[in-house]
């Protein structure tokens, strides 16, 4: 059995008032989330298919846009929920495919450790110097830890029926 999640008020008030401030523009800053993983590990953009042989600039991908909102908002929603719930609230078909996934395309921890970085970074932008803190990196960094090591336990190879 998993440890149990450490999340205290203070960290949830702090995911919290951090994405209430972001949740509005959601896809921009999904998007600025993803250029900033591009960024520091540019082969990452071979980890998903609507990418790899992509002719189209990367601010301009659909895919891309749709996909980038949907991580950056489940990374926030799911972060939300720690403390109240005491785990990871994602649906278990959704953190089944994720995990899946994940396998499929052969993410690996350091993998996960750009996109923590980059979360971090993306919600450090988007808060401002006068909100953010070394609390508010922290609060976020063990949320989006949480949500990896769900997504982790479920990487494994698909099952033939």
């Amino acid at each position: 059995m998993p440890d149990p999640i450490v999340f205290s008020e203070e960290d949830e008030a702090l995911v919290l008032k951090s994405w209430n401030i972001m949740k509005k523009d959601a896809g921009h800053w999904g998007l600025k989330f993803f250029f900033k993983i591009f960024e520091i590990a540019p082969s990452a953009k071979n980890l998903f298919p609507f990418l790899r042989d992509s002719t189209v600039p990367l601010e301009e991908n659909g895919k891309l846009k749709v996909h980038a909102k949907s991580v950056f908002t489940m990374c926030c929603e799911a972060a939300i929920q720690l403390r109240k719930t005491g785990e990871v609230v994602v649906r278990e078909s959704t953190l089944k495919k994720l995990g899946a996934v994940h396998y499929k395309y052969g993410v690996v921890q350091e993998h996960f450790d750009v996109t923590r970085y980059a979360l971090v970074e993306t919600i450090k932008e988007a808060v401002g110097p006068e909100i953010w803190s070394p609390e508010m990196k922290q609060a976020w960094a063990t949320a989006f830890d949480h949500l990896v090591a769900a997504i982790k336990s479920e990487m494994r190879p698909p099952v033939d029926a």
